[in-house]
């Protein structure tokens, strides 16, 4: 738990917003020595052998306290900038994953002669495929421009999409799906550490939300899509045609955008000035999980390896998505199994998407009111128990039936917040960028091993009830809460033990934050607090 190097030098805080210049020529002297020559020579805050070279050129000099009138400014412009673009990317992503589910009602599986387990496999192939290349892809972000290389795989992911219209078979289909998959697999392991990376702890969990809520916006907006597309009955394209190289060449313009409007990292944003740079560093110090670094160390692979908490996340990223990917790659053909005709099963999902949206935000705002994260995800467990339940118990014999199965359905989603709120946690509470690298490759490994699973619950055979895939579903929810019991028991140990250790060892207590870019990992710096 203790920090394995001193600190060189340390700082106080500054009532000033900028760096202090040096005072003799002395010091200027002695810094060139130091390897530093040719540059503006600034006091080193922290370890300089850990802190990345390109953050140490903002994250070196006096400590800046940023005052709130400053901070709000910085978040807003943030807010215009990077979170907009990184909502609208995960909101196309979402959309483009999503159209499997509209297209199968849209004679899909009839033109393309799917049979039996073939459509399952469709969705399946995309998570295999995420499976193989997750780590891999986590090792890269580490290295390389992330907005550069976020703005690559969507030209590449939209290029592929629009290329299901020319399949015409199975295997067509399933070479696109699983290219889907390759090139998507980036997208939500580079928002968990832009979200940690440009903004403040307290904040990450509105923003992983904000983004993460797309995927019940382009249930709306899908469905208001699709309905329109279905009504193409004639002409050159199918319906399903149209749709999908329609999204494909939207997302592409829209990869353009991320490509030149992205910035990569508060360092290298372009659009803010110098000043401002400095700030947006300064104002995430208080994360105590760093910010970037490209140096890749042994010792926090192997922490992460036999850190609870990071099995904990993976658990219940396997137990979230092995429900959901089942549910929405059958989702409509579910409600259309309720009874309801082709057009009615489109807007229907509209309501879907509104409802996993008002549970996301819902949890949000009380984890933000009251805290208690692990607690609020256990409660949001509870709706989705008891609509399987009905699923599994009521059959569709007349029209109050069908309307209560169908609100059942809707309750099963609820089980979504948890979901979000366990990405927000790995976000805030892992540090160390090789650490951090390593937990989201494992969580988003099990994340794709639970959606590879879950059209696989669901036979063919025992539609429209599916009791197997739904049994399955009551299991896993059964576990999830049994794992988050133990997450909160988990954290709530380690915060007491770090409290007795900063209390026998005075002089390791770091309040200004001056270690908070030594790329420490959350178990090394005894000054990180788990929030749970």
């Amino acid at each position: 738990m203790a920090v394995d190097e001193k600190v060189e030098t340390r700082s106080t805080k500054s009532s000033s917003n900028s760096i202090s210049e040096p005072e003799s020529s002395k010091k200027i002297q002695q810094e060139e020595e130091d390897g530093i020559k040719g540059e503006i020579p600034v006091k080193v805050i922290g370890n300089k052998d850990r802190i990345d070279p390109e953050l140490a050129k903002y994250a070196t000099g006096e400590i800046i306290e940023v005052d709130e009138k400053t901070n709000h400014r910085l978040k807003w412009m943030l807010y215009r900038r990077v979170l907009f673009i990184m909502t609208v990317t995960y909101f196309l992503q979402a959309l483009d994953k999503g159209t499997l589910s509209f297209a199968s009602i849209m004679n899909l599986i009839e033109d393309t002669g799917l049979q039996g387990q073939e459509y399952s496999w469709l969705t399946t192939c995309i998570y295999i495929a995420i499976l193989i290349v997750e780590y891999p892809i986590n090792w890269i972000l580490q290295r390389v421009p992330i907005a550069k290389y976020l703005a690559f795989n969507i030209l590449a992911w939209s290029t592929v999409l629009a290329l299901h219209a020319v399949c015409h078979n199975f295997i067509g289909l399933l070479i696109c799906r699983t290219l889907l998959g390759i090139f998507e697999a980036s997208c939500q392991p580079t928002f968990v550490i832009m979200s940690s990376m440009w903004f403040k702890r307290e904040e990450q969990g509105v923003i992983v939300t904000v983004w993460y809520m797309m995927n019940g916006f382009q249930q709306i907006v899908g469905g208001v899509l699709a309905y329109a597309f279905t009504h193409i009955t004639s002409g050159p394209l199918k319906s399903w045609q149209a749709l999908v190289i329609t999204y494909g060449s939207f997302s592409f313009l829209w990869g353009l955008v991320v490509l030149f409007f992205l910035p990569d990292s508060p360092m290298r944003a372009k659009c803010f000035s110098e000043e401002d740079k400095k700030l947006l560093v300064e104002r995430v110090r208080s994360n105590q999980t760093g910010l970037q670094n490209k140096t890749w160390r042994k010792d926090q692979f192997i922490e992460a390896l036999k850190d609870p908490q990071v099995w904990a996340y993976a658990l219940v990223a396997f137990l979230t998505t092995l429900p959901t990917s089942g549910l929405g790659a059958f989702a409509n053909l579910i409600i259309l199994g309720f009874g309801y005709s082709v057009l009615q099963t489109q807007l229907l999902a509209m309501v879907l998407g509104g409802y996993i949206i008002f549970c996301l935000l819902s949890s949000t705002y009380i984890t933000k009111r009251w805290g208690h994260t692990v607690i609020v995800m256990m409660v949001y467990v509870i709706p989705s128990i008891i609509g399987t339940i009905v699923l599994l118990s009521v059959e569709n014999t007349s029209t109050a039936t069908q309307a209560g199965l169908l609100m059942s359905y809707y309750l099963v989603l609820s089980f979504w917040a948890t979901s979000t709120l366990s990405i927000s946690l790995l976000s805030r509470n892992v540090g160390g960028q090789t650490k951090k690298s390593v937990a989201v490759a494992i969580n988003f490994i099990f994340w794709a091993a639970g959606n590879a699973i879950g059209p696989q619950v669901f036979q063919d055979r025992e539609k429209p009830r599916y009791f197997t895939g739904f049994a399955v579903h009551i299991v896993c929810y059964a576990v999830l809460l049994g794992v988050l019991a133990l997450l909160r028991w988990h954290f709530i140990r380690e915060n007491r033990k770090k409290a007795l250790y900063l209390a026998e060892r005075t002089e390791e207590q770091d309040k200004e934050g001056a270690h908070a870019f030594d790329d420490l990992t959350d178990r090394q710096n005894p000054n990180f607090i788990y929030i749970y």
